[in-house]
């Protein structure tokens, strides 16, 4: 959903960092939408953690890579060996794919880590000083991942920084198997006139982001001058902490009270076993500081919702 979304802004946009947009290469285990566009499009269609099909991705030598492809973390928690395949195995073929292409060769890539690298016992609000100890194998598999830019970065193969996504919400289509799917599901469906599914404690707090926000997150990351990051080449991202009694509110104040109903709630145990080792508030100063930018407040993350997916209009 987030390369979708970012294909449809680079093409809408024409430019990246002030350079025309010559040449976009799509990659997908399943064949990605190519939309027309003013330049040439590559639509390629692969599991890139299958041996070589990372170095055809960068035969062609793009100066930047958006590495998107991740197993999500339900499903990467239910299916342990796919998990480390994709997430870790296909971010280190792909990596050592950029460093095989020639010493000439030195690309910006930016990787997209998430906020389960963080692990319980939490302070008020994480900086991104604070150490990695995830409760999950979805962050464990992510936090690897951010060494490994790290390193592979220090040694001068290519230009990388890591951003750690906070959930995006609110998700549109259809749900998929990522533990903090209802998030979004709770707003999605009775915005759409259907009965969500809450699995979890109102007292619940996380931390969200529009998919608008993580596509300007990419695009930042994509053109920021890296020297000013220093060796810490990952961020936490920007986000609104809220209770999800709080985004209930939120949707209650914008959609109504026969919307807001629309939320039924059924605890699910494995759910909130999850849900309790998650990081809950963040200080992304570091971040802010770099000119990262997200939602001020969870109205604002609704409302955007209602602009981009569902043309201004609610199921009432």
């Amino acid at each position: 959903m987030v390369g979708r979304k970012l294909t449809e802004r680079l093409v809408r946009e024409g430019q990246l960092n002030e350079q025309a947009i010559t040449r976009l290469i799509l990659h997908d285990v399943v064949e990605p939408d190519a939309p027309q566009a003013p330049f040439e499009i590559k639509a390629l269609t692969s599991d890139f953690s299958q041996p070589g099909e990372a170095d055809r991705l960068v035969a062609g030598r793009p100066d930047i890579i958006f590495h998107l492809a991740a197993i999500v973390s339900g499903e990467a928690e239910a299916d342990l060996l796919k998990g480390y395949r994709i997430n870790l195995d296909g971010t280190r073929l792909l990596f050592d794919a950029i460093r095989h292409v020639g010493d000439d060769y030195h690309p910006r890539a930016v990787f997209t880590s998430s906020i389960a690298v963080f692990g319980a016992p939490f302070p008020e609000a994480i900086g991104d000083e604070f150490f990695l100890t995830p409760l999950t194998s979805y962050g464990t598999q992510k936090a690897i991942g951010e060494l490994l830019l790290s390193d592979y970065t220090r040694r001068g193969f290519f230009d990388g920084i890591g951003i750690r996504l906070p959930t995006i919400c609110v998700r549109p289509g259809k749900p998929n198997k990522a533990a903090s799917g209802f998030f979004s599901s709770i707003i999605r469906e009775p915005l759409n006139g259907q009965e969500a599914v809450l699995p979890v404690p109102e007292d619940v707090r996380h931390a969200h982001a529009s998919p608008r926000s993580a596509v300007g997150f990419l695009m930042h990351a994509a053109t920021i001058d890296t020297a000013r990051i220093g060796p810490r080449r990952n961020l936490t991202m920007p986000s609104v902490s809220v209770t999800v009694a709080e985004q209930i509110e939120a949707l209650r104040r914008i959609a109504g009270e026969k919307v807001a109903a629309r939320i039924r709630r059924d605890p699910d145990p494995d759910i909130m076993r999850m849900v309790a080792g998650w990081p809950r508030r963040f200080d992304a100063s570091r971040a802010e500081s770099l000119g990262f930018r997200a939602e001020t407040s969870f109205d604002e993350i609704i409302r955007l919702h209602i602009e981009d997916e569902l043309g201004g209009r609610i199921v009432g």
